[in-house]
């Protein structure tokens, strides 16, 4: 029998219990829950594999080996990263409704989400200046975009998410939780997460809205002047021909940007904004599920080095 100074194991489980957080993903269609998980673990598995196939393609195959798909390579192990993180909590929350999440699993979501998101950010806008000097700068781009500064430029993309996401998520579970701990999202985010704050969190707020338009804003507009530059130098291409292999090297690129930043940038650059919990629902799928399993579809479907990267290694050649 423990002594009468401790607790007895139920009421620290009881206590634990009352501190976890419950995520509420899609509670307002509890009856589609079983259909979005089936779909939601066929979007999982195809990203998983999609994004693995790439990864095996531009590792293996000699024709790939330039930086534009080094970069590509950086961008599928983000987007794995970033499912691993996303997708199995989700399909947990729609399989098994109610069931809580510590504070210390909320946290730790909430820091791989805001490292992969900054990561995947500055790797878009490095893509971006890549096609840049491929198309504008083609007699320097070999000595400018050596493998020692491909290196630089993917590490330093990997390792920047990082203290951002350290100091947001160390200071918003610093503030006081109180009421309900029902999250009206499918992961642990900002925006929902300070619905449930009971103090002033409006300093915290701003500091959010100047690292959004840092992290998203500033590339994203890195990435504009980019193809700006692109375009007019692809129009002053005297062949029609050029012109189409130019254009086609970015498309791709540029599909992916419109879909990230369209919708990064409408959730984190006003956390508290008025768009009902149901809404950002559906605007955070398009980057934490759609887009990571499209990024493996859009650089493979409309990319004939890929296709050809990917007979040659299937016949082992």
């Amino acid at each position: 029998m423990p002594p009468f100074w401790e607790a007895p194991p139920w009421a620290n489980q009881s206590r634990a219990r009352e501190l976890e957080f419950v995520l509420l993903g899609f509670a307002h269609v509890p009856s589609l829950r079983p259909m979005l998980a089936a779909l939601f673990l066929a979007a999982f598995l195809l990203t998983i594999s999609g994004n693995s196939l790439i990864i095996l393609l531009t590792s293996l195959d000699f024709g790939l080996r330039t930086p534009m798909y080094f970069f590509l390579r950086q961008l599928a192990l983000v987007e794995i990263c970033f499912s691993l993180d996303v997708a199995p909590r989700l399909l947990v929350t729609l399989l098994q409704p109610g069931r809580g999440v510590s504070p210390t699993s909320c946290a730790l979501q909430l820091l791989l989400v805001l490292s992969c998101v900054t990561s995947e950010c500055f790797l878009l806008t490095v893509m971006a200046w890549d096609r840049f000097l491929a198309i504008c700068r083609p007699l320097r781009y070999g000595a400018i975009m050596s493998p020692q500064l491909c290196y630089l430029l993917a590490t330093t993309c990997w390792l920047a998410g990082i203290p951002v996401a350290l100091v947001f998520t160390i200071w918003l579970f610093n503030f006081p939780f109180c009421g309900p701990r029902g999250i009206r999202h499918f992961f642990c985010d900002i925006a929902p997460l300070l619905s449930l704050v009971c103090a002033d969190t409006r300093v915290f707020e701003a500091n959010v809205f100047v690292a959004t338009v840092l992290v998203i804003m500033v590339p994203f507009c890195l990435i504009a002047t980019s193809y700006v530059m692109i375009l007019v130098a692809v129009l002053r291409m005297p062949s029609a021909s050029g012109r189409h292999k130019a254009l086609s090297t970015c498309a791709s690129h540029l599909i992916v940007v419109i879909l990230f930043y369209g919708t990064t940038g409408v959730i984190h650059l006003r956390p508290k904004a008025s768009y009902s919990p149901e809404s950002k629902q559906v605007v955070s799928l398009s980057y934490t599920m759609v887009t990571p399993m499209l990024n493996p579809l859009i650089y493979s479907l409309r990319n004939k080095e890929v296709k050809a990267a990917f007979g040659r290694v299937c016949c082992g050649r």
